[in-house]
């Protein structure tokens, strides 16, 4: 049987990362890797997480099972986070969350879930988008088609092509919208944006799911939020899929949500047997480790005051590196106007240069990101962030 097989490309990110950790150039960059990084290039452990793991250590007695559901604590306090917690759908019942093993978790469980309820289900991603979400929908069998959204050139969204598409999609459909930090543009939908968008998708009827792989790292945690939260009040049926890898720092613990919400309770319980039979056939049972900790923190006062503030440190680093690299480029003399990365939110941006001059930036001064010029923002740092202009001076030059 595997004498047949051929290799398959190796994911161009996790290349990057290799070939990172193998130069020994003593001024290298790597701005490819997807993850939060503090001023050494440390991705730590948040004071919060660390006081939250000694409570579990504690007080954690066995490592049964948990159900298929995950823990019930933890869905409550993910569903209140993302909705708010006196959100008319959460008050009607019309909610229900699952524990995932991590963001991507929670969209192959939405895709296995469309794909029961509608077979052959198109679903619809943003132009560009995160580049393992169209591998998991087609994984679980869903046909992939993209609407337009981000405009290379002006370095802004496509508004009135993405929206004009929305309107012609039909009612059996799925959309998925990035809920902030759009991964890989940057490039988020403003609060009135956001309200036709809603005003469309309530229209035509289609199904929206939503992807908040950073929520809180964006403006702040509500303000992150308001594209979920006015969706739900606005439509009968949505899909929303969160992490807590970015905002928690928890990337190994591989914890995240999936929360569905249906037009009364009684269908809402159904949904959720549906999710669980694919749950049982994916996974059968949740992480829990990851998720003590969440719900430690979330119904701890003290704790969660800790981690909102921890999450405003990275928020505000992120959002102060993209304006200390465009302030650095105009010190380089350099001509273009990168002004825009310090208008977009969360982890990535597009640099907006050629393959080629990737390739020399690589080549030349082991300054390491992907073919389309997506950055991470947080592999930036003031130790590094003059290197890096001059870098990026010289090859435009």
């Amino acid at each position: 049987m595997f004498n047949s097989l051929t290799p398959l490309p190796a994911d161009p990110i996790l290349g990057l990362l290799t070939a990172y950790r193998e130069d020994p150039h003593p001024q290298k960059v790597d701005l490819g890797v997807g993850v939060y990084k503090d001023a050494t290039g440390h991705t730590p452990i948040l004071d919060c997480v660390k006081a939250a793991e000694q409570q579990r250590t504690d007080t954690e007695t066995t490592k049964v099972y948990i159900s298929p559901t995950g823990s019930a604590q933890f869905n409550q306090l993910m569903t209140e986070l993302a909705f708010g917690q006196r959100h008319q759908a959460l008050l009607a019942d019309r909610i229900k969350t699952v524990s995932t093993p991590g963001g991507t978790g929670a969209l192959r469980v939405a895709a296995e879930f469309i794909h029961h309820c509608k077979p052959n289900a198109v679903i619809w991603v943003s132009d560009p988008t995160w580049a393992n979400h169209t591998a998991l929908f087609e994984a679980a069998g869903l046909t992939v088609k993209t609407y337009p959204y981000y405009d290379y050139d002006s370095k802004s969204i496509k508004f009135e092509q993405m929206t004009a598409a929305l309107k012609n999609i039909a009612k059996d459909d799925v959309v998925l919208l990035h809920a902030c930090c759009h991964n890989p543009s940057g490039m988020d939908l403003t609060p009135a944006q956001w309200d036709e968008v809603i005003a469309i998708t309530a229209e035509q009827g289609f199904t929206p799911l939503i992807d908040m792989a950073y929520q809180g790292f964006g403006d702040g945690i509500d303000e992150d939020a308001y594209g979920v939260r006015q969706m739900a009040a606005a439509v009968e049926e949505l899909i929303l899929c969160s992490s807590c890898s970015k905002n928690f720092g928890l990337y190994r613990e591989r914890i995240g949500a999936c929360s569905l919400m249906a037009n009364d309770s009684v269908k809402a319980n159904i949904a959720l047997s549906v999710m669980l039979y694919v749950i049982r056939g994916i996974y059968s049972m949740p992480p829990a480790h990851g998720a003590a900790l969440v719900e430690t923190i979330l119904d701890n006062t003290e704790l969660r005051l800790q981690w909102q503030q921890e999450l405003a440190v990275m928020r505000n680093r992120i959002n102060s590196n993209r304006q200390m690299l465009v302030n650095k480029l105009l010190e380089k003399g350099v001509k273009q106007d990168f002004n825009f990365i310090a208008r977009q939110k969360g982890m990535f941006s597009f640099l907006g240069i050629n393959p080629s001059q990737v390739a020399t930036l690589k080549k030349e001064h082991s300054i390491y990101m992907v073919d389309s010029s997506r950055i991470s923002i947080a592999g930036i740092s003031e130790g590094n962030v003059d290197y890096l202009a001059q870098s990026i001076a010289s090859i435009l030059r």
